[in-house]
């Protein structure tokens, strides 16, 4: 009787045991499964290091600003995604967007025509980007847009700055002499404080990082030419990701991210007004 006991408890052992077997396979197979489906997609993200305080490498070689910083906490929101940052000039921004070199552009992007025909605005704007002409601090010849005939205006090619004001000499036959910076805020902070260039086109923040990082001498002067909206920029066919960014931008906006970090990185909020 205990030869039968023992025969028949072993037996159910080895029935539970192989049952415990194939339901830890298949959920093992099913854990495997779902992280499969689930895989995140790398997304390369362009910005540039010489606009200060919104892209910018600080005093220990790191990439910060506003734009930096607002795209990383928007990629702490879609777990999707995982953004990785892509440095290079200004000027080659929208080429390496165009070619696939990179997925989309954070740079402070306003809208214009070209870049409509081209490319995909995110539709949540994130920031106001003011426009202001400036000159040298000890400057008191020019005052406003219009004393720029006959100057020479120093600006970042491709830029929106040297969109608005080509367009501005252009309609208004203002004769300004627009000339295009080599190596981005270097090169325009220079020529400014030694006179080879009489004026810029830029932002109040921007001024103020240069005046207190790199003694630039400048100031701003007249009232605001532009003061746009700005987005981030995608290819065409990028729709999902776009509607994915704007989704977080609310979200950002809603907890008041967006507003911190536009005081702690341009001293103001500039989200205002959305």
């Amino acid at each position: 009787m205990k030869k039968i006991l023992f025969l028949v408890m072993a037996l159910l052992l080895t029935v539970l045991g192989a049952c415990s077997s194939k339901e830890t396979t298949s959920t093992a197979k099913s854990n495997a499964g779902d992280t499969e489906n689930k895989k995140v997609q790398k997304i390369i993200v362009g910005t540039g290091t010489q606009f200060p305080n919104i892209c910018f490498l600080d005093k220990n070689g790191k990439l910060t600003g506003y734009d930096v910083e607002l795209v990383r906490q928007i990629d702490e929101k879609l777990p999707e995604y995982e953004f990785e940052f892509k440095t290079m000039d200004f000027s080659n921004l929208l080429l390496s967007l165009e070619t696939n070199k990179i997925d989309f552009v954070a740079h402070q992007m306003e809208v214009n025509d070209e870049r409509k025909e081209k490319f995909l605005f995110n539709k949540e704007p994130y920031n106001v980007f003011p426009l202001q002409v400036t000159v040298h601090k000890d400057n008191n010849d020019i005052h406003s847009i219009k004393d720029l005939k006959g100057k020479k205006a120093i600006v970042s090619a491709t830029s929106n700055s040297a969109v608005f004001l080509e367009k501005y000499n252009k309609e208004n036959n203002a004769g300004i002499d627009i000339i295009y910076s080599g190596q981005g805020a270097d090169d325009t902070k220079n020529q400014i404080k030694t006179g080879r260039a009489d004026a810029t086109i830029t932002t109040p923040f921007a001024v103020d990082f240069l005046n207190e990082q790199a003694d630039a001498q400048q100031k701003v002067v007249g009232e605001p030419l532009l003061n746009s909206k700005v987005y981030f920029l995608l290819r065409k066919d990028e729709t999902p990701l776009q509607k994915r960014i704007d989704e977080a931008l609310v979200e950002l906006k809603k907890e008041g991210a967006v507003s911190e970090l536009s005081k702690k990185w341009l001293g103001a909020d500039y989200s205002v007004g959305f």
